[in-house]
């Protein structure tokens, strides 16, 4: 049996791979500091896998359109399952949703970068960051508006 190694293709690929690790490793850096469960270690290897499901299913190797369509979609069903497990309740709070969506951005960061969509990828993971790291603050502010409110009418009541 001969193993096909089409090393041109092979090293872009290698590329590919790297890019979309590498891409999403600031969002998995930030959650990891900020001593988040899912971190450093997920979110790149999200971003990869994306993109090696995405380049195994390129037209370019016999697979059709709509075979790329069903690995995308189950992608993104497999992606959603992972971020559903991140999503926790507690004391009537919801906690872990902007992890689930980010482990979803991820994913599409990975698969942008399988598809040659190189600026693509990149505003996706400057925008995610940017979500957790500088909205944060304002989040907070937010929310600490709502429970002072809540406690007020509270004590109303």
């Amino acid at each position: 049996m001969a193993i096909a190694i089409h090393w041109q293709a092979d090293l872009h690929d290698i590329g590919r791979l790297a890019l979309a690790y590498l891409l999403a490793l600031p969002v998995g850096w930030y959650r990891e500091k900020e001593a988040h469960s899912v971190g450093v270690r997920t979110f790149p290897l999200v971003a990869m896998a994306s993109c090696g499901y995405i380049l195994l299913a390129v037209p370019e190797y016999h697979n059709s359109i709509e075979a790329q369509s069903r690995v995308i979609q189950g992608m993104v069903a497999g992606i959603g399952f992972i971020g559903g497990g991140a999503i926790l309740k507690a004391e009537g709070n919801v906690h872990g949703t902007a992890t689930a969506a980010s482990i979803w951005n991820t994913g599409v960061v990975g698969a942008a970068v399988a598809e040659d969509r190189f600026l693509m990828a990149a505003i996706l993971a400057a925008m995610n960051l940017f979500a957790l790291r500088v909205l944060l603050p304002w989040k907070l502010k937010l929310d600490a508006r709502a429970q002072a409110q809540a406690q007020a009418r509270k004590e109303a009541d």
